[in-house]
């Protein structure tokens, strides 16, 4: 798997824009890609890629990128598995650091971040969970458990199943 910086990933969109060969792809949700992207990038969402390996087979290279470089690398694994021929590149750091390193992003959307989203659902169940304990039944701890134990895997691997799950309401389509 070959990886870039920021910097080389801006220069090959700068250079192999109109190159046919090459192809420029993020891998984040639908909603995440409205919410902010990287102009010359087009979305091909993580869980659809292997409905696009004829496509991308047709590509001599293709770079792959997502919020911060977890998901790149696992479509760049999925991709390998699912037999595609062409070079695949993953950005290195992803959108934080293409913003980091003051690049612009396009935006096309008015609504909440996914991240805030989560950060706003998992803060609620938290606090729910624990006034349900205090106040009505001991029970009710497994609500701040089963979030704490989401939020631990979501810090691990770079996969969010409640970020995944507020992806697709309808507010975020």
């Amino acid at each position: 798997m070959k990886h870039i910086s920021i910097s080389a990933f801006k220069e090959a969109i700068e250079r192999e824009a109109n190159n046919s060969t090459v192809d420029f792809i993020n891998v984040c949700t639908p909603a995440e890609y409205k919410e902010k992207h990287i102009k010359g990038v087009r979305s091909v969402p993580l869980d659809t890629l292997h409905s696009r390996i004829d496509e991308l087979n047709k590509k001599k290279t293709v770079y792959i990128h997502c919020r911060s470089g977890n998901r790149g690398r696992q479509a760049i694994e999925k991709l390998l598995s699912l037999g595609v021929t062409a070079e695949l590149i993953n950005v290195e750091g992803g959108l934080l650091a293409w913003e980091e390193a003051g690049h612009e992003t396009v935006s096309h959307t008015s609504r909440l971040p996914i991240m805030r989203q989560v950060f706003i659902g998992a803060g609620g169940l938290v606090l729910c969970g624990v006034l349900l304990t205090h106040f009505v039944a001991y029970a009710f701890i497994l609500i701040p458990f089963f979030v704490s134990l989401g939020l631990l895997v979501s810090g691990l691997t770079g996969w969010c199943g409640m970020a995944l799950l507020l992806s697709k309401m309808p507010w975020n389509k």
